[in-house]
């Protein structure tokens, strides 16, 4: 499969542009498949209900990439 990841910190990014209506759900670098069934959950509560609910993933919103803060794992197996 496709293997897309970003070049900031390897991390999915996730949420709304604000510039754009458009909703990232990308850059899993391989963990897509691992992480798409909370990820789902969780764009689906914030597009419908404006925020998140059950799982709070707001650390891998977009606008640390536009401020260029990376987002580093501390427990990387």
């Amino acid at each position: 499969g496709h293997y897309d990841y970003n070049t900031l910190d390897h991390n999915a990014i996730l949420g709304p542009n604000r510039d754009l209506y458009f909703y990232f759900c990308n850059g899993f670098s391989g963990h897509g498949r691992q992480q798409s069934p909370a990820v789902g959950r969780a764009a689906a509560e914030l597009i419908v209900h404006g925020k998140y609910q059950s799982i709070d993933l707001a650390r891998f919103g977009y606008g640390r990439i536009l401020r260029n803060e990376p987002l580093r794992e501390i427990n990387v197996v």
